[in-house]
């Protein structure tokens, strides 16, 4: 079946529900290690608390993948009904986990947001590749790019916006302050608003042959063999891409993992305060405990809105690419190599800022690497499998996404980061380190197809 090339809009409208996703995912990053500080974290338990996320996409991709690949509703269409239903989960996550009265509830209900908004992230990559030709792939995960990147910023600046409004920054001991209590609540009602709007608005295509379709799904369910199989059959394109992601991946997972602790310690100089360290009995140490923990929080909004430059950036580096391969065809590869490497140096660069105004030159260069991580490795592997087979292998590249970061989380962090000392700033020059590598393994890619696609015509 020839696909018809859709106009700007539609390809907006199929991509918006990933505002939500990202004001998901951002709030989720820029502010669980937050979270689990205020609770009583100790810095070097936080990559292990993370190991909730990664641990349920390993498992939910692939079978939210291979479910949507054997879904088709006249009505509902394939991938929505996975998006309407990691909505609705993401939403009430969302705004139940600063509510956590103790750590292992928010690292419960991490695990339960991670897993809702996967249900939804992986259907919508396949929807790129389900709705679009070929020619026009790159363009649509780039205008995805663009989206995620508005969301990013808005999401992560929200709880210094929610404080700029007169919501206050201080708790007691053990208590998620009110502004990101807030700050959760908007990003659960933007979320479940954005992909009702991404629903109503886009239409599916129905499997190519119905029929085919139907002896298909009549067939004895074989989702495990039929993983297994899969797996073993990637195409070769899609390994190479699982390196680069293997290192892009750690990086990342570090930096919304150890970001917060590293920034207010080093950068901002207000670490987060041991309560074992005042006696809250005696008044004096329970105001500095109440002072030094408002300084916190309140350089944790900074970390936050710091942070939140990446999704600007990446959304910078998405509208010019929008604008240039709606024209022009590009070197997929050199633009994914050149950018993590640009990102590598960011992280880098935080080692050596003199002050945190500098954060925004480091998170706009870690921006451009987030930008192309999010459209040219889906870019490149659309290009490369069935079509009919598109949301199961979605499913099973995320395992070069995942697999990382359960290494960071069980350990992987903070080893190698202690090898060149004890500051959680060290974390940041590991994660540089990894992006460099990720982009250098570019050179992997030698298949023409994955590197370049055909002109778009206006």
């Amino acid at each position: 079946m020839e696909k018809q090339k859709l106009g700007f809009w539609q390809i907006w409208n199929m991509s918006f529900g990933f505002l939500g996703i990202q004001f998901g995912f951002a709030l989720q990053g820029g502010f669980m290690s937050r979270i689990f500080q205020t609770l009583g974290a100790e810095k070097d338990a936080i990559p292990l608390l993370w190991i909730a996320a990664p641990l349920t996409g390993l498992v939910v991709q692939p079978i939210i993948g291979y479910l949507s690949d054997r879904t088709w509703s006249a009505r509902w269409g394939r991938r929505k009904p996975y998006f309407l239903i990691g909505a609705i989960l993401s939403s009430l996550a969302l705004f139940l986990v600063p509510h956590s009265p103790v750590l292992w509830i928010a690292a419960g209900f991490l695990w339960i947001l991670d897993a809702s908004i996967n249900v939804s992230m992986e259907p919508f990559r396949a929807l790129v590749a389900d709705k679009l030709p070929d020619s026009q792939r790159s363009y649509g995960f780039v205008i995805q790019t663009l989206i995620i990147g508005i969301g990013t910023w808005v999401a992560s600046n929200l709880p210094w916006m929610v404080s700029k409004l007169g919501v206050s920054d201080a708790a007691p001991s053990g208590v998620v302050p009110m502004s990101v209590k807030v700050a959760f609540a908007i990003g659960a009602v933007v979320f479940l608003i954005s992909i009702l709007y991404t629903i109503f608005t886009t239409s599916e295509y129905p499997p190519e042959d119905m029929e085919e379709f139907k002896r298909e799904k009549a067939k004895k369910n074989q989702f495990i063999s039929d993983i297994i199989n899969n797996i073993g059959n990637m195409p070769s394109t899609m390994k190479k891409l699982g390196v680069i992601q293997f290192f892009s991946w750690f990086a990342f997972f570090t930096m919304w993992s150890m970001a917060n602790p590293a920034l207010t310690e080093h950068v901002f100089n207000t670490p987060a305060p041991v309560e074992a360290n005042y006696n809250m009995e005696i008044a004096e140490d329970l105001l500095a405990f109440n002072t030094t923990n408002e300084a916190f929080q309140k350089s944790s909004n900074l970390v936050g809105s710091y942070m939140g430059t990446y999704g600007l950036s990446s959304m910078a580096f998405a509208l010019i690419l929008v604008l240039y391969t709606s024209r022009k065809r590009i070197n997929r590869k050199i633009v994914h190599m050149c950018s993590l490497i640009i990102g590598g140096v960011g992280f880098l660069l935080m080692y050596f800022i003199p002050s945190p105004e500098y954060l925004t030159l480091c998170f706009i260069l870690i921006g451009f690497a987030w930008g192309s991580i999010l459209s040219m490795p889906y870019a490149m592997l659309s290009s490369a499998v069935d079509p009919k087979r598109m949301g199961v292998f979605m499913g099973i590249f995320n395992m070069f996404i995942v697999i990382p970061q359960i290494i960071a989380a069980i350990g992987g962090i903070n080893i190698i980061s202690n090898l060149l000392g004890e500051g959680a700033i060290n974390a940041m020059i590991i994660a540089g380190t990894s992006l460099i590598i990720a982009g250098l393994c570019n050179f992997l890619i030698t298949e023409k197809s994955a590197i370049s696609y055909q002109t778009i015509e206006e």
